[in-house]
């Protein structure tokens, strides 16, 4: 399975962007998916998922609210749609489908990654 990650850019503070990601097959309908941000010089960290049914999401707590996942399962597609954006957002976003049907919030529960769109958000 191959991700492709799209939607980043420039942004005021304040401003919306919306991700998308979309798989090049059809990934499994067992199978959660999730995104995770890199900023320069720190670790990959979590950011949102969605379960295989997309019943069951979770956020960091540093988005929540602001954030939304979602999944369409006709295009295998995952979006993040990202609202009253901040500088400390900024960062590579990367999706992932994960090994089981919740992910979690570790980058070792998932098997494929996507490219990273890179986000930024000035001041």
């Amino acid at each position: 399975v191959q991700l492709q990650a799209f939607g980043g850019g420039l942004v005021q503070a304040g401003g919306s962007l919306r991700l998308s990601c979309t798989a090049t097959r059809r990934t499994s309908s067992n199978n959660g998916m999730g995104w995770f941000r890199q900023a320069p010089g720190k670790e990959r960290e979590f950011v949102a998922s969605i379960s295989y049914n997309g019943g069951s999401t979770a956020y960091a707590a540093n988005v929540q609210g602001r954030f939304t996942i979602s999944r369409e399962f006709a295009s295998s597609t995952v979006y993040l749609q990202m609202n009253s954006l901040k500088p400390e957002d900024t960062a590579d976003y990367y999706c992932a489908v994960s090994r089981g049907s919740h992910p979690g919030r570790q980058v070792t529960n998932y098997k494929y990654w996507g490219q990273g769109t890179l986000v930024t958000v000035s001041s």
